[in-house]
């Protein structure tokens, strides 16, 4: 009876930390992926992952890097099975659209999007998680300095497309 409550003390726990992260992880994951289906077999795929290795959690506070730990490699493992095509971001930035379609969201959006993972990873773990450049070293496995570089250049590809990118949203 006691491994019955203990379990079921466990199972609450990682509904509840679940619960807490799971929109932050399928945001993650379609950030990753840019396929909103993509995103959800991931997370659902790392939610299976993350409850076989829960007992391995030691601290709580220590979750949501851990979960999108998950979620990351649970994409990488993703991606190596399907072997997929490339998506359309233009269809992907029109699925983003906010309602009344701001023209600059769409574009902050569709800039993102084109980033290379490399850049893309770090900038959405900062400005869409919340995340500190420690942080999002020990989640992506780099350095700080490796982050701070990647963020650096990110915004900077960033800044750059919006330079060149007209205020109505059309490209010139």
């Amino acid at each position: 009876m006691t491994t019955n409550v203990t379990a079921l003390g466990e199972r609450r726990r990682y509904d509840e930390l679940v619960a807490r992260y799971r929109n932050d992880l399928y945001r993650y994951a379609f950030w990753l992926s840019r396929d909103p289906d993509v995103a959800e077999d991931v997370v659902q795929e790392a939610m299976l992952r993350a409850w076989k290795k829960f007992p391995d959690l030691r601290e709580t506070s220590q979750a949501k890097p851990w979960l999108l730990t998950i979620v990351r490699r649970e994409n990488a493992r993703y991606f190596e099975r399907q072997r997929s095509g490339s998506v359309d971001l233009e269809q992907v930035a029109g699925e983003l659209a906010v309602s009344g379609d701001d023209p600059d969201i769409a574009v902050l959006r569709e800039g993102i999007l084109g980033l290379e993972a490399d850049y893309r990873e770090p900038l959405v773990l900062q400005v869409l998680m919340g995340f500190s450049t420690q942080e999002i070293a020990d989640v992506l496995e780099l350095t700080q300095g490796a982050v701070l570089t990647r963020l650096h250049r990110a915004r900077g590809k960033l800044k750059s497309l919006l330079a060149d990118t007209p205020t109505d949203g059309t490209r010139q």
